[in-house]
């Protein structure tokens, strides 16, 4: 990865990142560093480790859910443009040509 070194704060550390966009990566990292402090808000006995692996399990399910909504989207268009054309191509065949469009 190419860009310049970002200095970002996740729960409690300073990290150096490099990024093409310096506003995304912070805001990359603002997330991660609310979700983490998220999780041990909930769970404060726990050790940083498990609160990493369960902050990551949740914004992995996050994001498999956001893909998963986009994806139904898609499918959704792609069956009404589906329908559009087939209803155009039905309309443009001139009547007894005896031409049959599916």
């Amino acid at each position: 990865m190419t860009g310049k070194s970002i200095k970002v704060k996740i729960f409690g550390t300073d990290y150096p990142l490099r990024g093409e966009n310096e506003d995304f990566t912070k805001k990359v990292a603002s997330h991660v560093d609310t979700m983490l402090n998220r999780i041990h808000e909930k769970i404060p006995e726990q050790p940083p480790l498990t609160v990493a692996v369960l902050t990551a399990l949740n914004i992995t399910e996050e994001m498999l859910k956001e893909r998963d909504q986009q994806q139904e989207a898609v499918d959704a268009l792609e069956a009404e443009i589906t329908k559009l054309s087939n209803y155009l191509d039905n309309c443009l065949v001139p009547e007894g040509s005896g031409i049959e469009v599916r």
